[in-house]
């Protein structure tokens, strides 16, 4: 038995607007020097990775990304320092979440599920600390 998170942020309209597949497009971002190749590389269309990125930097009132146009030789998007820190720090919140998760599901199922045991809790990947 295990127990699996996923973390959104929501705005104030309650849309999700941030998850772990916008960090690993800004990653990707990051790596490839281009919001197409990494669309591409996530099977995602440019369109869709600009307009979710639109939308990640409205909700933030924070630029992400730098673009240089022109072409292959001089076009391209690089992070902003902002969108670096966010990444890193996104990664440390969902990193304790997760790990607090997995304590207190310990907790929950040793208390509530009498038949299991202790060893199977312990045993399994996700619950190691």
């Amino acid at each position: 038995m295990k127990i699996e998170t996923k973390i959104s942020i929501l705005n104030r309209n309650n849309e999700s607007f941030m998850g772990i597949g916008l960090v690993w497009l800004l990653q990707r971002i990051n790596q490839l020097k281009s919001i197409n190749k990494a669309a591409k590389s996530m099977d995602m269309s440019y369109s869709k990775a600009h307009k979710i990125l639109k939308r990640l930097e409205k909700n933030l009132e924070e630029k992400i990304l730098s673009k240089n146009r022109g072409g292959n030789e001089r076009g391209g998007a690089e992070l902003t320092p902002f969108a670096l820190k966010f990444i890193k720090e996104y990664n440390d919140f969902q990193k304790k979440i997760k790990k607090l998760a997995k304590k207190e599901f310990r907790a929950f199922a040793s208390k509530t599920i009498p038949r299991l045991k202790r060893s199977a809790l312990k045993d399994s990947a996700l619950l190691k600390k």
